[in-house]
C-alpha cells in the first residue's frame, strides 16, 4: 500500500505562505529526495496553481535557476500524476493532472491502494483534511528560522476527531537554521 505524506514549510509561528520563505540549495536538495520518492501529487487548487506551471517551466527552461532548482523540477516533473481537489477548478495544465471536484476520501483511499510510489500532499486545506480523515502516514515539517505574524496557518481550523499523536523518527538542523522534522502516526 502507498504511504501518504504530508510535507511543508513553516515560520515558527505556523505561517505556512510560501512568499515568506526564501528556500537555499539545501533545502531544495532535501525536498527533492522527497518528491523523488512520490509517484502522484494530491493538492488543492491553490497549492496546484502555485506549483503548476512553475516548475515545470523550471525543468524545461531552467534559466536563472540554480542546479538545486532545476534538479527539484526535474523530479517535481518526473512525478507521473498529480490530483487536484477543486469544485471551481476547470481545466488543468498538463495531461498528467486529473480535477476531482468531491470525496477527497474516497480518492485518497483508492490511490493509496493503488501500486506506485508515495502519494505527496501539499498545501494547508486539503493536507487539513486528508489529515482529519486519518490517512496521512508521515508528516515532514520544515520550520524555518522566522516568525512571520500573518499569513495562513498550518492546521488553521481542522477539525480532527481525536487527539493525533505523531512520533519524531527524524530530524535535521539545515545549515540555514531550518529545521527538517519527520514524524509518524503513533
Amino acid at each position: 500500500m502507498r504511504k501518504v505524506i504530508f510535507a511543508i514549510n513553516t515560520s515558527l509561528d505556523g505561517c505556512c505562505d510560501h512568499t515568506k520563505f526564501n528556500p537555499d540549495d539545501e533545502l531544495l536538495e532535501y525536498f527533492t529526495r522527497l518528491v523523488q520518492d512520490a509517484g502522484l501529487f494530491a493538492y488543492g487548487r491553490k497549492t496546484y496553481q502555485l506549483m503548476v506551471p512553475y516548475w515545470p517551466d523550471v525543468a524545461k527552461n531552467h534559466l536563472n535557476e540554480t542546479k538545486a532548482d532545476v534538479e527539484y523540477a526535474r523530479a517535481f516533473n518526473a512525478v507521473s500524476k498529480i490530483v487536484v481537489f477543486s469544485r471551481s477548478l476547470e481545466k488543468s495544465e498538463g495531461d498528467n493532472t486529473t480535477i476531482v471536484g468531491t470525496n477527497i476520501q474516497d480518492t485518497i483511499l483508492k490511490l493509496k491502494h493503488e501500486e506506485g510510489k508515495n502519494i505527496m500532499v501539499g498545501g494547508v486545506d486539503v493536507a487539513s483534511q486528508i489529515m482529519a480523515l486519518g490517512l496521512v502516514d508521515e508528516y515532514y515539517f520544515i520550520v524555518h528560522p522566522i516568525i512571520v505574524g500573518a499569513g495562513p496557518r498550518l492546521f488553521e481550523g481542522i477539525n480532527l476527531p481525536e487527539r493525533l499523536g505523531l512520533k519524531l523518527v527524524e530530524s535535521k538542523v539545515l545549515k540555514s537554521g531550518c529545521v527538517a522534522m519527520r514524524y509518524v502516526k503513533e
